[in-house]
């Protein structure tokens, strides 16, 4: 199931239930408790999920179901083998994904979300849409910051 397009199921069918500031008040309002360990919520979700290739192993793995190691690699450009396995064993251990051997010859594993890791995946779709919706101008941004002099560089001009 692809999770951005349920996402917009959902949001679309729940328009008229709450509107969009006082949504976003009350998701606030939720992030606030005193949980032992943790700040609030989003601090437990932020632990969970920190690491660059965190969230986008959760996007994939949940965009395409079971999903081998090489697959991965592939979908997510720009990580090294070290730091994918690494991030995919933290994501196990918490409980996320759920590595599977077939026990064969040649090695096949595959990895797929736990009902946590499929609750985790879903949270993540706002997050997903934000970055369509704004992708234009984050790459102006991104790009104007590219120029920005950095410390400890010499300026050419």
């Amino acid at each position: 199931m692809h999770l951005l397009v349920s996402a917009q199921k959902m949001s679309s069918d729940r328009s008229d239930l709450i509107s969009p500031p006082a949504q976003a008040q009350a998701d606030v309002q939720r992030c606030t408790p005193n949980l032992p360990g943790f700040t609030c919520g989003l601090d437990a979700t932020l632990r969970v999920v920190s690491g660059k290739w965190k969230p986008l192993i959760l996007y994939f793995v949940a965009q395409d179901g079971p999903t081998r190691y090489g697959e991965l690699r592939r979908a997510i450009r720009d990580v090294s083998d070290k730091v994918l396995i690494q991030q995919l064993k933290e994501l196990e251990a918490d409980g996320l994904v759920k590595r599977t051997d077939y026990k064969e010859v040649p090695p096949r594993v595959d990895y797929s979300l736990t009902p946590l890791g499929q609750s985790l995946a879903e949270a993540l779709v706002p997050l997903c849409t934000w970055g369509t919706e704004h992708m234009a101008e984050v790459s102006r941004v991104f790009a104007e910051r590219a120029t920005w002099p950095r410390p400890g560089r010499q300026s050419t001009g």
